[in-house]
């Protein structure tokens, strides 16, 4: 068996939720000279999409809502879930329009992120969006958001300062310009 590898023996789903599962896997893993047999936590997440999208201003649009899940207001780019098989393009597409009302003629895929590989199979595809057109927003039901576009070096400042710790965002913004 190789060093780096880990063979799932046996999965059982202890989770089933409305958007991911948890399942706890045996494995077995080796150091190149003795097997292992260990349990894997793992939580399936049907990935999501980032978008960084550029106005013809050179500004950056951005998002405030509140997370519950760190209980506070997050600053962060437009973003979303994907649904069961959706291309993501689309699904970055979607989420641009109904977060921010905007919609994008030129789109660029910046590849894909793990958001928590240790243990979550999450994937988040960015991309870059430009050339905007305003519509109107179309946020989800119950989604309280709001939109508003700053200048790069201020966002830069917002990450420096601590105001922006989204992970997701920092990546799309350091692959959107090649820092």
């Amino acid at each position: 068996m190789d060093k780096f590898e880990e063979k799932t023996i046996a999965s059982k789903t202890v989770y089933k939720g409305k958007i991911f599962d948890i399942t706890d896997d045996e494995i077995i893993l080796s150091d190149g000279e003795k097997e292992y047999h260990r349990h894997r936590e793992i939580i399936h997440h049907p990935g999501g999409v980032v978008i960084c999208a550029i106005k013809n201003n050179e500004n950056i649009l951005l998002v405030k809502q509140y997370r519950y899940a760190v209980k506070s207001i997050q600053t962060e780019l437009p973003a979303g879930r994907l649904e069961k098989g959706e291309d993501p393009l689309l699904a970055a597409q979607r989420e641009l329009r109904e977060e921010t009302g905007y919609i994008a003629k030129n789109w660029e895929s910046l590849g894909y992120i793990f958001t928590t590989f240790g243990i979550c199979n999450e994937k988040l595809y960015l991309f870059k969006a430009t050339d905007l057109i305003y519509d109107k927003p179309n946020p989800d039901e119950g989604e309280v958001l709001e939109h508003f576009e700053l200048p790069l070096n201020e966002v830069y400042n917002l990450i420096k300062n601590g105001t922006i710790n989204d992970a997701k965002t920092i990546c799309a913004l350091t692959r959107a310009f090649k820092l």
